[in-house]
């Protein structure tokens, strides 16, 4: 059982106020998930200019003087921005690959969160209300965010097994539910050239929808694609550059709950992580159906 929340603005006057929104709507959904929770925030972009979020277990030390070293090695500047246990790198859209080399030559403990013009990444071990906290969450602006909170079922409790999961620029995926065939399409996937780092199943659901979008398909035609490809039960919704799409299984035993207004459309686990939203007792509410792509762009 874990939580998931989401919040596409359509109102751009609401975009001071999507981190406090996020922030109220994950603390709500606590009891489904006090392990571990993250958050993707899509903020605005410098053109030509990418984001890096990446994590250490030993931020004082990794961070010091990595502006400088990854300069050097990539003889580009880079800045870096801390956050708590994680750090925003800013840099050329093409030098992503050449740092994501760099940095596991230089700091080869550092995990990166998410990669592309927009989307943060910020996900820790402890209680939701406590995650937010740290990396101040609630101070953030942006058009929309995903975010989850996780009971771990499967595997450790780690900051690495917490979602979202980001397998491509400016894209990623919370899920809640369990993927049966993830072994055998990891390995497929990997074979075409998706970078999966762990052997949570959420992963491989989020590589899946990446290297759909890669080879040609929009947003919703992936989406379609994965009722037929995933087995397993899952409530999915993902994050893209420009908005976010939802889908559930054709079972759909795992709870969601939507919300649109003329100001934005939310998701939440239950009802009660949308409550507090403005216009709440006005808003469009239905239950996602099953076996159906919802999604949403700017």
């Amino acid at each position: 059982m874990c939580g998931i929340v989401g919040l596409f603005l359509k109102d751009k006057a609401l975009e001071p106020q999507l981190g406090a929104m996020l922030t109220d709507m994950l603390a709500t959904m606590t009891d489904r998930g006090p392990d571990s929770a993250g958050i993707a925030i899509y903020g605005a972009g410098q053109g030509g200019t990418a984001k890096m979020t990446v994590q250490s277990a030993q931020p004082e030390a990794d961070f010091a003087n990595l502006a400088e070293e990854l300069s050097a090695a990539l003889k580009m500047d880079v800045t870096v921005h801390p956050v708590d246990t994680h750090a925003v790198l800013h840099l050329p859209v093409d030098g992503v690959e050449a740092a994501r080399k760099a940095l596991a030559a230089l700091r080869p403990a550092l995990r990166v969160m998410s990669d592309g013009e927009r989307i943060e990444i910020f996900k820790e071990v402890g209680l939701p209300r406590d995650v937010v906290a740290r990396f101040d969450l609630a101070a953030m602006s942006g058009s929309h965010g995903i975010g989850h909170t996780r009971m771990a079922t499967e595997s450790a409790v780690t900051t690495h097994g917490a979602h979202p999961y980001s397998t491509g620029a400016d894209q990623c995926l919370v899920h809640n539910g369990s993927l049966s065939n993830h072994n055998n399409l990891r390995r497929k996937l990997r074979a075409a050239g998706m970078r999966i780092d762990s052997e949570n199943d959420t992963e491989v659901g989020a590589a899946y929808l990446s290297w759909r979008m890669r080879e040609g398909a929009s947003l919703g035609e992936a989406l379609d694609s994965a009722l037929t490809d995933l087995d397993g039960f899952f409530t999915f919704v993902v994050g893209t550059r420009d908005g976010f799409g939802v889908v559930r299984d054709p079972i759909a035993c795992k709870p969601a709950v939507m919300a649109e207004t003329d100001r934005y459309v939310a998701f939440g686990s239950e009802y009660r992580a949308l409550v507090n939203l403005p216009d709440i007792d006005t808003a469009h509410v239905w239950e996602p159906e099953p076996a159906t792509v919802y999604f949403w762009s700017h």
